[in-house]
């Protein structure tokens, strides 16, 4: 909780002059002005009527059953009278999905908040609904369930005065881990807590990751959040990439029983009013990236295939997502470099976003395009992320956004300009029939989810279902089948582990009062039987708002910290529990260490059980560990689990033998 108290403390540094502006020269008089027109503007809300007997939602205030408004009829029939219906601005609005502000207090949020300092960055809630008329958004830092249902009903019932009353769509990144995703991570204590993408690969067990995809989606639907911006179907095969704690691994049979469970979980059989959507990520395999430096920068932009292994990062695609037939599908930023005629990123690439995903595949839902592939993301002036438009640069954003459009993709990811699909259309360069195919996909989701029909939610039973007593239980549960035990060398007929009795007991990073319950803590490295200490994966921290949340770089700890971790195992027998965002390199470490544990997401209350023998741990490597930086740069970037004499291999894992077990007893 430490680490995402840090970065959320990042980033309110800019909240602060957020709130400056707003409280300075009549800024905040005229934020309540522009809300006003805004709201009024948006019209009346839909009555409920009755018809012959059926009960309706009068959405476009006709006074008169239309055939969008019966949820009797088939969905394309529903589908074909709205799009009937629907200007071009509407259209357009449609198209776009960005990010969103939400009141802390359950309100609108029309002002800047601070207590949310995500909100500084948006336009109001009511300038994105009824001015830009969006109506699909994704939901970062989050109040408590209650509130948040408050406001997700807020939302709706703005949406709802809108002229055709089309309902909102909200969605989410992952807020079920420990914080590879910081944003919306800061919201994860409302809910069960489980290890990260790769302790579900490490615990492998499809039973319970679908048993997770189902927990989730009730959690979520409580809220109100409706399509999951995941999981990644990416295979982490260049061990230095920042994002493979996003993914379940290098192995690609593994990742693909993964995704097939996660997305069962999360949808159903089929996709339905009590299905939570899933946008599967990054068609075609985003993982392979060159040098392992990440496509959000220009730097990474290049993804190779060294080893010709392009169409291994297809599998978890073809037997996961597809399999399991996700809704959605998310390319990377990334160039798939002289995989197609044009090197271009995948959002841009026809061939990859038509020839393949569409026409071999056949795949006909929704293609939304990764974030900030049209515009730059600027706060005040100040440039955070340039445009990811990698090949295409040269472009304006028009032409960026007519190159997507002509590649296949449906949805804009991460911007709020749908001016422009109304110009492209306006001017002739786009046939609003190209558009309308787009439009068909997005209806269609949201009518197979019942939004339509009934998107409001009840905040009491929000705060019975989000972090159940019973849902915390299965995380847990989670948690400990994730542990790898790397390292138990043998003492007579047991290993090091599991400890025995109340020893003496030196930590770091562990909660004092829980280390308490297991052992006698000290203060003093010399009094103790045992040191336990809790590290993170190294990495090299780089400059950057942004560019500071990812570990990239060199995977080897250096210098003060190196030196310091092994003196103290010279010092005193030592447990090393180290937490993998990615594969670490950490030779001297795995040798001076008394014994060693891998974790992916694990309280301090978890881990001490593990090591006290209170369960065996039985979780296996999802990536190989080399032993050196040398044999990490000497891999190709789209092979897995490639390089020389690794440190331990993938799959590695180890248990207690039963008769350590039996003696805790």
């Amino acid at each position: 909780m430490m680490i995402k108290a840090v970065r959320y403390l990042g980033i309110s540094i800019v909240a602060v002059l957020a709130a400056v502006l707003v409280a300075v020269g009549g800024y905040s008089g005229y934020l309540v002005v522009q809300s006003s027109q805004n709201i009024a503007n948006a019209g009346s809300e839909a009555p409920t009527l009755d018809h012959n007997g059926f009960s309706y939602r009068d959405l476009n205030k006709n006074g008169r059953l239309d055939a969008y408004e019966n949820s009797g009829l088939e969905i394309e029939a529903r589908v074909d009278d709205i799009l009937s219906q629907m200007t071009l601005e509407e259209k357009a609005g449609m198209m776009f999905i960005t990010m969103i502000g939400v009141a802390m207090d359950g309100g609108l949020q029309e002002f800047p908040d601070p207590d949310n300092p995500f909100t500084f960055a948006f336009p109001s809630n009511s300038d994105y609904v009824v001015n830009k008329l969006m109506n699909h958004f994704n939901v970062m830092a989050t109040p408590e369930p209650g509130r948040l249902v408050t406001w997700q009903n807020n939302l709706q019932k703005l949406a709802e005065r809108t002229r055709l009353g089309i309902p909102i769509t909200i969605a989410s990144d992952p807020r079920h881990a420990f914080g590879y995703n910081p944003a919306a991570s800061i919201s994860s204590e409302h809910f069960s807590l489980w290890p990260e993408p790769l302790g579900l690969a490490a615990a492998r067990d499809s039973e319970m990751v679908e048993a997770f995809g189902d927990i989730a989606r009730q959690e979520y639907l409580s809220v109100g959040i409706r399509l999951a911006l995941h999981p990644m179907a990416d295979l982490a095969t260049e061990p230095r990439w920042a994002r493979a704690a996003g993914t379940f691994g290098e192995d690609a049979e593994l990742s693909a029983k993964t995704v097939y469970a996660y997305v069962k979980g999360f949808q159903g059989d089929e996709l339905g009013p009590d299905s939570v959507a899933t946008m599967v990520k990054h068609f075609s395999g985003g993982g392979p990236q060159k040098d392992g430096e990440d496509a959000h920068f220009t730097y990474g932009k290049e993804q190779v295939y060294p080893g010709d292994n392009f169409d291994y990062h297809l599998i978890p695609f073809e037997k996961g997502a597809f399999a399991a037939n996700a809704a959605q599908i998310m390319p990377y930023y990334g160039i798939p470099v002289s995989q197609t005629s044009e090197d271009v990123g995948f959002a841009f690439n026809k061939e990859v976003m038509t020839g393949m995903l569409r026409d071999k595949y056949g795949f006909d839902g929704v293609i939304c395009s990764d974030w900030g592939l049209i515009s730059e993301f600027s706060i005040f002036g100040v440039t955070i992320l340039e445009a990811r438009a990698w090949g295409v640069e040269h472009l304006n954003e028009s032409e960026r956004a007519l190159k997507m459009l002509d590649a296949g993709v449906d949805q804009f990811g991460g911007e709020n300009i749908p001016e422009i699909v109304v110009e492209l259309v306006r001017s002739g360069q786009v046939e609003e029939g190209r558009i309308d195919q787009s439009i068909r996909r997005l209806l269609r989701d949201k009518f197979t989810l019942g939004l339509f029909d009934d998107p409001f939610l009840d905040p009491d039973e929000a705060r019975k279902v989000a972090g159940s007593e019973e849902f915390r239980k299965a995380g847990i549960s989670a948690q400990r089948k994730s542990l790898v035990l790397l390292k138990n060398p043998t003492q007579t007929t047991t290993g090091v582990l599991p400890l025995t009795g109340k020893p003496k007991i030196y930590i770091e990073n562990i909660d004092p009062a829980i280390a308490g319950r297991y052992g006698q803590v000290v203060e003093s490295k010399a009094d103790a039987d045992f040191a336990i200490v809790r590290v993170s994966a190294p990495y090299e921290h780089r400059e950057g708002l942004f560019e500071s949340f990812m570990h990239a770089g060199d995977l080897d700890f250096k210098g003060v910290e190196k030196q310091r971790l092994i003196a103290l195992m010279d010092e005193v027998p030592t447990i090393v529990d180290i937490y993998l965002d990615r594969a670490a390199v950490i030779p001297e470490i795995s040798e001076k260490s008394a014994a060693l544990i891998a974790n992916f997401g694990a309280t301090d209350g978890v881990l001490l059980d593990a090591i006290f023998g209170k369960f065996s741990p039985t979780g296996k490597l999802p990536f190989e560990m080399p032993s050196s930086m040398d044999a990490v740069r000497k891999q190709k970037e789209d092979v897995p689990y490639d390089s020389v004499l690794p440190l331990f291999t993938f799959g590695h894992g180890l248990t207690y033998p039963r008769v350590a077990l039996n003696n805790r007893k």
